[in-house]
């Protein structure tokens, strides 16, 4: 197996055979006058097209194509060569005979697997039925200097694979196929949302207050305005500007950054969907909700049910819905609704809980539902009415609730996170007022206050629903997928020492 992190960077220091006898044919190739990096290509078919060329044609006799592709397999016969080449569409075997092509024949012995070739050639059938292209004129697309991992047959190490996930797209094609899923589900969504007259906007990552959501956000610094920003932990809070403005629905795939732990559902750089409807509440949306998933899914996977961790979720059947009090006095016992911060500090206590000291009543809650609560939540299930300190952007419900809700599946994912958005100016500065407070007393993914977005309130927002999706979390549940880095391309990686 080659070993891709002992390869360096110095050619001359590249001691595998296969590597060096890559390096041996680039140079003989050139010695032929022959560029093993052409810029003219003449490709007028990819693979699939040649297939559908075929299958599609009036008669026996088919015309000369041109296509090309990877080199990943081949068989040598005497006089005779069989290859095996692949594209981004399809795969396809290459004929090549001596007595077809005279001296050039030999150049074949200069190609190695993971080369980039051009093919000219007819279509036909082998005695196996096995469609095949039988050449009459070739040349090099792009030679490669490092062996395919693991010769084609796989690329397991994940530190590698994720480190360097150009190898891993090689070598397991089981990935690209994970992230052709992702492409599909990203523009179904689009699709579904363009046909309910939503627009696509974007907004800001850079961003002088970093607000939305409660999380610790990446400071940078903007050298042209000689000011600290922030890279963008949510788009809530410019979007919901532009509803302020007129826009009555719009939607963002937007790049968010947060500074936090890295685990199995975390990941500091994420893809979300965020959009927001004027006129509607969360249960308009909640019906939205399963609306869009059960079409996205069955779409994309072709049926309803998904495996998850062994176990199977069903998005048919309509979600269950359980206020957020009623789901921890289930599980615990105890009702936070009619419960002081002191007073909820001591019942943790007495169910096995170490509250942080800096969480107010909000984070204790929530710290009940992570461990007490969500695990039992394996069919998709909506979290409703969270407690008000949880929630400094949703509309009130009552003296203690919110009207929000958090899709919650496979007894840990939390895919969604939406709600009625609090549109008195007042009360939102009063909220903002209470969460610097936090913020004073040691909580940093407090919201921080935002007088700006005061002032648009001012302008009025009319009532609004707000939603947020996990891309990743909704790709890792489809492709069954162990952790987000499994659905992400290039997901950071601590970076390696140098060896010295």
């Amino acid at each position: 197996m080659t070993d891709f992190e002992t390869v360096g960077d110095n050619r001359a220091e590249l001691d595998n055979d296969l590597i060096q006898a890559k390096l041996a044919h680039l140079k003989k190739l050139r010695m032929l006058g022959i560029d093993p990096y052409p810029a003219a290509v003449e490709i007028n078919h990819n693979l699939r097209e040649a297939r559908e060329l075929w299958s599609k044609r009036s008669s026996e006799e088919v015309d000369e194509i041109i296509v090309g592709g990877r080199i990943i397999a081949t068989r040598n016969h005497g006089g005779m060569t069989f290859v095996d080449i692949v594209d981004g569409f399809d795969k396809l075997q290459l004929m090549i005979q001596k007595s077809k092509l005279g001296d050039r024949y030999d150049l074949w012995a200069l190609f190695d697997l993971g080369d980039f070739v051009q093919v000219k050639g007819k279509l036909f059938l082998t005695k196996q039925d096995e469609l095949t292209l039988n050449i009459n004129d070739f040349k090099i697309l792009c030679k490669t200097v490092r062996p395919l991992p693991d010769k084609w047959s796989g690329l397991e190490d994940t530190e590698i694979r994720y480190r360097e996930r150009y190898a891993d797209l090689i070598a397991n094609p089981e990935v690209r196929e994970k992230f052709i899923l992702r492409s599909k589900a990203i523009q179904e969504l689009r699709q579904i949302l363009l046909e309910e007259s939503f627009i696509e906007v974007e907004t800001p990552i850079l961003q002088s207050v970093a607000g939305g959501t409660s999380a610790k956000p990446f400071v940078t610094h903007y050298n042209a305005y000689n000011a600290d920003v922030y890279l963008r932990i949510a788009p809530e809070l410019y979007l919901k500007r532009l509803v302020i403005g007129g826009f009555d629905r719009v939607f963002e795939f937007a790049k968010n950054f947060r500074n936090e732990g890295v685990d199995y559902a975390h990941n500091p750089e994420f893809s979300e969907l965020e959009f927001y409807v004027a006129y509607w509440d969360y249960y308009k949306l909640m019906e939205f909700t399963e609306k869009i998933l059960r079409r996205v899914i069955n779409k994309v996977v072709g049926k309803t049910e998904i495996t998850f961790r062994g176990q199977t979720i069903d998005f048919e059947k309509p979600f269950v819905k359980i206020s957020f009090r009623d789901s921890v006095l289930e599980a615990t016992g105890i009702d936070i609704s009619t419960m002081s911060e002191e007073n909820l500090r001591r019942e943790m206590k007495k169910i096995g809980l170490s509250p942080a000291p800096f969480a107010d009543f909000g984070k204790l809650c929530d710290e009940i539902y992570k461990a007490k609560v969500r695990d039992k939540m394996i069919q998709p299930t909506f979290l409703i009415d969270h407690p008000i300190a949880l929630s400094p952007l949703a509309k009130r419900k009552d003296n203690f609730s919110v009207r929000r809700f958090q899709l919650v599946v496979a007894g840990e994912i939390e895919l969604c996170n939406a709600w009625s958005e609090l549109n008195d100016p007042d009360e939102q500065q009063e909220r903002f007022n209470q969460q610097v407070i936090n913020r004073q007393k040691g909580d940093e993914e407090a919201h921080p206050d935002d007088s700006d977005y005061i002032k648009a309130l001012e302008y009025g927002l009319p009532p609004t629903a707000g939603f947020g999706l996990g891309i990743d979390r909704l790709i890792m549940l489809m492709t069954d997928s162990p952790v987000l880095r499994e659905v992400i391309l290039f997901p950071y990686m601590r970076p390696k020492k140098e060896s010295r």
